[in-house]
């Protein structure tokens, strides 16, 4: 499955000065915390998952009133957004403490409609009065009144160097919001669901991101199976609403010798929207929602 984005282009100074003045001005505002982020690989190809690794440590002297949410611009050589991931902190910024290290991990992917080249990250923290004073991780990272600090950077390369991984049968056609502004699109399974995968011939893991409607399964959650070729691999309850991302282990032996492999996918139980209240006329037979199945070699 890919995933679409609405590439919105847009020069830095135009995109990223919703609060401030021009990029040429120098901030003079004592930093409240620095920022540092890390990623799992600076060469990812298209489609493919990237973990990143953010590092917020709380200025000695200071503290933060209020909650704000992290921003991160992905921008392409010519200083146009590709995609963002803007998001709140694990810890809200009103509950850091001075001194404090606040730092995490998340998982995203990059966006089918992203270009292929270097790409620049820009982050910050941003709230209803504006974005916070923040020391980036080198000099090279100051920007000026704009606050948004120059944390990393990637190297995109085509999709083609992914595993190729087909949505064989089992498959719900392929629905899209309209409210997201990468795109952001799934597939439901049916009951039992099938992907096939060029056969990597080497241990692998699958990135599985996933949902479904706890509240279709009030007396137990739904129980998932995972089996590669006729080996279980996985099982797993689904008991939590919106997405979440399992990485599932995969050995050689049990894609087998072909070309090509199969995955399977089963539920042990299936609800029908139409049934549901506020379900309206939707009678299909849903399993999981499933954003993104990638399939990495180790």
């Amino acid at each position: 499955m890919q995933q679409r984005a609405r590439t919105r282009p847009a020069l830095v100074c135009a995109a990223l000065l919703a609060f401030a003045g021009a990029c040429s001005s120098r901030d003079t505002a004592a930093p409240v915390a620095t920022i540092q982020l890390t990623s799992s690989r600076t060469t990812a190809a298209i489609g493919s998952p990237i973990d990143f690794t953010f590092r917020f440590e709380v200025a000695p002297d200071e503290t933060i009133a209020a909650d704000y949410k992290v921003f991160v611009h992905m921008l392409d050589a010519d200083e146009r957004i590709l995609w963002t991931d803007d998001h709140d902190p694990p810890v809200p910024t009103s509950e850091w403490t001075p001194g404090q290290i606040v730092e995490y991990t998340r998982t995203r992917f990059v966006p089918s409609s992203a270009s292929v080249g270097d790409v620049t990250i820009l982050a910050g923290l941003y709230g209803e009065d504006g974005r916070l004073p923040l020391m980036g991780p080198d000099e090279a990272s100051a920007d000026g009144n704009s606050r948004a600090y120059r944390v990393g950077g990637l190297q995109l390369v085509p999709e083609t160097e992914n595993i190729f991984v087909i949505y064989r049968t089992g498959w719900h056609p392929e629905e899209f919001s309209e409210e997201s502004p990468e795109g952001l699109s799934w597939m439901w399974t049916q009951r039992s669901a099938v992907l096939s995968v060029i056969n990597p011939r080497r241990d692998a893991t699958l990135y599985l991101e996933y949902d479904s409607r706890p509240d279709a399964f009030a007396d137990a959650p739904q129980q998932v199976t995972v089996h590669a070729g006729d080996q279980l691999i996985e099982r797993f309850p689904v008991d939590h609403a919106g997405p979440r991302l399992k990485r599932i282990p995969i050995p050689s032996e049990a894609l087998g010798t072909g070309e090509m492999a199969e995955i399977r996918l089963d539920v042990d139980r299936t609800f029908t929207p139409a049934s549901m209240p506020a379900g309206g006329k939707d009678d299909r037979e849903l399993g999981i929602r499933v954003y993104h199945a990638f399939l990495e070699s180790r």
